[in-house]
């Protein structure tokens, strides 16, 4: 009988290999000026898609959106989370009932720094001044569930600047917490051994920067 656990590693097996398909098509579609080899591209990253359709629990239609909308030679996307703290407690916010730490995505035109301040205003209302990298993590390394693109996550501590909580259209709560109070957490966003983490970076005045 096959075990819930080696269900999920047959799933993280089958994951793995549409990612390399993918890789492999994208790259190809980037490279390639003939005809015939682009039109088998286009087909190996349609059946990556597929592959993810089926074995997880995304519809054909995300996993192609997922797979089958970028053009380029393929890098992992980059999401920033920011390590804000105030007398010893660590800034959360909340969003579709769990907690995590404020970030989100690096746009395209803008740099680690200004999209960290950007995305602590946007979801805490607050101000802040990043101060330094804590790390630097492959996501699927250490959040789960695992994805089907590859992710850095870049975590920042920043120092509290000013301001307040205001109501928008991502996050419906922010506060501060200590470490042995933690509320739940949303791990596909944030752990807590991440939240630890920072907390020891912001403990050590001669912390280095972490990376996989």
């Amino acid at each position: 009988m096959q075990t819930s656990h080696q269900k999920i590693n047959d799933c993280d097996i089958w994951l793995d290999w549409a990612m390399e398909l993918q890789s492999i098509a994208q790259n190809g579609l980037t490279y390639t000026k003939d005809h015939y080899d682009k039109e088998r591209f286009e087909r190996i990253k349609e059946i990556s898609a597929e592959i993810i359709g089926k074995k997880s629990n995304i519809s054909l239609d995300t996993a192609k959106d997922l797979f089958c909308n970028e053009s380029g030679y393929q890098t992992p996307k980059l999401d920033v989370r920011a390590a804000v703290f105030d007398e010893g407690r660590i800034l959360l916010v909340k969003e579709n009932g769990k907690w995590a730490l404020p970030g989100g995505w690096v746009d395209y035109n803008d740099s680690v720094r200004s999209s960290t301040i950007r995305e602590v205003k946007e979801e805490a209302g607050l101000d802040v001044e990043p101060v330094k990298i804590i790390a630097l993590q492959d996501r699927n390394k250490h959040n789960t569930p695992k994805y089907a693109h590859g992710i850095c996550k870049i975590f920042v501590l920043c120092s509290l600047l000013g301001g307040a909580f205001q109501i928008n259209h991502e996050t419906t709560e922010s506060g501060f917490f200590a470490m042995d109070s933690m509320p739940p957490l949303d791990s596909a966003k944030t752990t807590s051994k991440q939240v630890e983490m920072c907390f020891e970076a912001h403990d050590n005045p001669d912390w280095s920067a972490y990376f996989d």
